[in-house]
């Protein structure tokens, strides 16, 4: 405990700072949150430690306030690891936890709105969208700024909604927070097999002897791992430990949801990117004070400010979800691993097709695997086969008595036939959106390109427009083709595309697309899960959200329209996330009492992953695809940091490049690589550049990129970023 008029070190939360002196106006412990002003802007900062600056006593400024609370001294460790081993700075890693500084302020009055559902009117897709914002957050009151950061409709729509009084004014407070307090106990409606208990018994005794350890739980789709990782919960609840389950989406919870209810008698906090500022600082402060205790949340949960956190679940661990680059390059898996191992309670990471790297963990005895080989309730792993595209060309098909090229080949039309006329649902995946991925003139050889970003443009058809995938930017699609006047044409297949041709071809049945396109926020995918769930949806197409984490008993038929689409591409892990993501795709058939079928189509029928999907030797696979990688000391036998420099004016990023591969050191067990042009060379009108540096799992990169980066100053208008153990090679 520090005394008033003590010299402390405070952190603050902004990239360039590791800690400034102030003087303390009361008593106030390590970790604790304090107010504090740098250059008259006031920023909400921790006490670090001891003063050290060595300016005279009457040049420290004072604290303005303190909180009563704050981070415990193991997170402030945890803090300090984070940006050793990602080399943010520490300011840059608190400002990950000290992410709702209105959360330290009073309530602020400005008008808020509820929706008022009784209200008449036409329900337009805009209106629609804010109505799902305001059903996912319990109808709370919002305020315009709200509704347009979740919702991101435009001012016109809202105020045209307050005029007609769809939206209504209410009063500006917030909700006290002792309605966020639940509590949870055990329905009883699950019994665990024998198979579960053996792995809740586990992870119990680390619980009960407060002790850190890596379970991986690792269970063939439809196992049930839900079951035995809310058994854990409870145990940890009980015994008055905060606990987080981390999701990689938070759409992934339309479904947990219920379940998560239907187990504990009350839902969980939900915490993600689209709450409304005033549910943020509500919930923000009930961590805080330790009366939130669970939570499930994406990534950014994990920097909540937990108090007496005993449990984190990491659900579909592999996901490249939870890897952040944004406001820093971090994996929140590996993270909340660290957090663990620091703080000293258990950590579960969950999933039925396990990363390589934590597979390599459990080798080296550092994980405990936990296996789950049979599905719950005793449904069947479905058949999976491939359909040879080389002897089954999809045939065409009409729409408006036009002749299009078709996408489905018969082997798989004819079973979609067949499952419908059993009153069995199908599900379609193609990892694509929108209707035509390329956009060309057949004469000039044209392609639509965005420009602000060296990528082509995709049509949308259900917005009648061209979109850029990497900065959002529409455009009409031209009738002709702009530089030669001769007409264009649309090449490849997006979701959009297959479900006109599976209403060409199966013109009675009910279908449903599931993209980010078309599920703006949780609630609209609750309707589509719950009409799949009723019957009412025949075929649903998706792309990747559908690939797990949703059960529908009825469905018995996955048709993978392009299962080469991921196989070929340049990161080392191509192999292992297409395994692991038609893995996935494939456990959503058969889980109901009805046996399930797969169907791959791939002009690739030899290709060592699909041959193991096929096979379900998952093991073999992985054994071989590591092999690879031992060969060339890529991780997990080695380690890799990418440093990505980005600039406005081209030439001055390339000289750039060129200074830092002058000064580039010579290492012994290590290499620097680059420079070259990322792989997508411009994005909003930012110019990107690359280097990889490589070394085996002793070296120490993080040492060798900060002194190598040192010795260059960066120019104006040019960004650095460092992505330790990058996923994203673009």
């Amino acid at each position: 405990m520090f005394t008033s008029g003590t010299i402390v070190k405070v952190l603050i939360p902004n990239v360039v700072n590791n800690g400034y002196d102030y003087r303390l106006t009361g008593d106030a412990r390590l970790g604790q949150f304090v107010a504090v002003t740098v250059m008259n802007r006031k920023y909400i900062g921790v006490v670090y430690g001891v003063g050290d600056s060595g300016l005279s006593t009457d040049k420290i400024k004072d604290v303005v306030e303190i909180f009563p609370n704050g981070l415990s001294v193991d997170d402030l460790s945890w803090l300090h690891r984070m940006s050793e081993w990602t080399l943010m700075t520490p300011g840059a890693v608190l400002r990950l936890v000290v992410n709702v500084p209105e959360a330290f302020l009073p309530v602020k009055t400005e008008q808020m709105y509820v929706f008022n559902f009784g209200a008449d009117g036409r329900m337009t897709d805009s209106r629609q969208i804010v109505a799902d914002a305001f059903s996912s957050n319990d109808n709370d009151a919002m305020s315009v700024s709200d509704i347009k950061n979740i919702t991101h409709v435009s001012s016109a729509v809202i105020n045209t909604m307050i005029k007609k009084g769809i939206l209504t004014p209410t009063d500006t407070r917030e909700k006290n927070i002792d309605e966020f307090v639940y509590n949870y106990y055990d329905t009883g409606s699950v019994t665990l097999n024998a198979e579960q208990q053996t792995a809740a018994n586990e992870i119990a005794t680390a619980i009960d002897n407060d002790k850190f350890d890596t379970f991986l739980l690792d269970g063939i789709t439809g196992s049930g791992k839900t079951q035995v990782y809310f058994d854990s919960v409870l145990r940890a609840y009980q015994k008055g430990k905060s606990v987080l389950l981390m999701m990689p989406e938070i759409a992934l919870t339309a479904q947990f949801m219920t379940r998560f209810e239907s187990r504990f008698g009350a839902r969980p906090v939900v915490w993600h990117s689209n709450l409304t500022a005033a549910r943020r600082r509500e919930i923000w402060r009930g961590v805080a004070n330790g009366k939130i205790r669970v939570v499930v949340g994406t990534r950014s949960a994990l920097f909540l400010p937990w108090q007496n956190l005993g449990l984190i679940i990491v659900d579909e661990e592999h996901d490249t979800s939870y890897k952040q680059e944004d406001m820093g390059n971090y994996h929140a898996r590996d993270m909340a691993v660290l957090r663990a191992k620091i703080c000293n309670f258990p950590i579960v990471l969950a999933s039925a097709t396990p990363s390589e790297e934590t597979l390599h963990n459990v080798a080296l005895g550092k994980y405990k695997q936990l296996k789950l080989t049979s599905r719950f309730g005793g449904a069947q792993l479905p058949k999976i086969e491939t359909i040879d595209l080389r002897e089954n060309h999809p045939s065409e098909y009409k729409i408006n008595d036009e002749t299009v090229a078709g996408s489905l080949s018969a082997p798989l039309c004819e079973a979609i036939e067949n499952t419908i006329a059993q009153h069995q649902q199908v599900m379609l995946f193609i990892n694509r959106r929108g209707f035509a991925p390329i956009v060309q003139c057949k004469k000039c050889g044209w392609v639509a390109q965005c420009d602000d970003c060296s990528v082509g443009m995709t049509y949308h058809k259900r917005i009648g427009k061209l979109l850029c995938h990497m900065c959002g930017r529409t455009m009409e699609l031209p009738k002709k083709c702009p530089c030669c006047g001769n007409e264009i044409s649309m090449r490849g297949a997006g979701l959009e595309k297959i479900q006109q041709e599976v209403l060409a071809r199966f013109p009675s049945a009910r279908t449903a697309l599931v993209s980010s396109d078309t599920i703006m926020t949780r609630q609209t995918l609750e309707r589509i899960v719950d009409k799949m769930e009723n019957g009412e949806i025949d075929i649903v197409i998706g792309t990747q959200i559908l690939a797990k984490g949703h059960h529908f008993p009825n469905l018995t038929l996955v048709g993978v329209v392009d299962a080469d689409m991921g196989l070929f591409g340049t990161d080392f892990r191509a192999a292992e996330h297409t395994f692991q993501q038609l893995f996935q795709v494939a456990g959503r058939a058969g889980r109901g009492q009805i046996p399930g079928r797969v169907l791959m189509q791939t002009y690739q029928p030899d290709n060592t992953v699909l041959n193991a999907i096929c096979a379900g030797n998952r093991d073999a696979f992985i054994e071989s695809d590591m092999e690879s990688r031992r060969g060339a000391k890529m991780p997990p036998f080695g380690n890799l940091i990418a440093v990505v420099i980005e600039g406005q004016k081209e030439q001055v990023l390339k000289n750039y490049a060129s200074a830092l591969a002058q000064c580039a050191p010579k290492l012994t067990n290590a290499k620097i690589m680059g420079p070259i042009a990322a792989q997508i060379y411009q994005v909003r009108n930012w110019y990107r550049m690359r280097f990889l540096i490589a070394g085996d799992v002793r070296s120490d990169l993080q040492g060798v990129t900060r002194d190598w980066l040192s010795r260059v100053k960066t120019p104006v208008n040019v960004r650095v970023k460092i992505d330790v153990g990058p996923v994203n090679f673009m």
